[in-house]
């Protein structure tokens, strides 16, 4: 089975007139999972491996990175099956209707 496609982007950003979001036009997933915890406990890492994972069984892979720290991972959505995994450890605002 060949891999799905990877896209990384920035979906916000620090400029010369102040931040610029993009966080409007991510993917409007059915199922949102949100993670929380304390630095270094693995949030980044469990959100690679599931993009990983979902991505050698053939399904394209959105990675949404940190714009103060490009190492740390936000989300990651998996636009075909409609699911997305965010960190929602503060300063992250993530607002849910039930």
């Amino acid at each position: 089975m060949s891999k799905g496609r990877i896209k990384k982007v920035f979906p916000g950003s620090n400029t010369a007139d102040g931040f610029f979001s993009f966080y409007d036009y991510i993917v409007n997933p059915r199922r949102i999972f949100i993670i929380k915890g304390g630095p270094g406990v693995g949030k980044s890492t469990l959100m690679k491996n599931i993009g990983t994972r979902f991505n050698e069984k053939g399904y394209d892979i959105e990675y949404y990175y940190c714009s103060s720290d490009s190492n740390s991972l936000d989300g990651v959505v998996i636009p075909d099956l409609g699911v997305a995994v965010i960190d929602g450890t503060a300063p992250h605002s993530v607002v849910t209707v039930l």
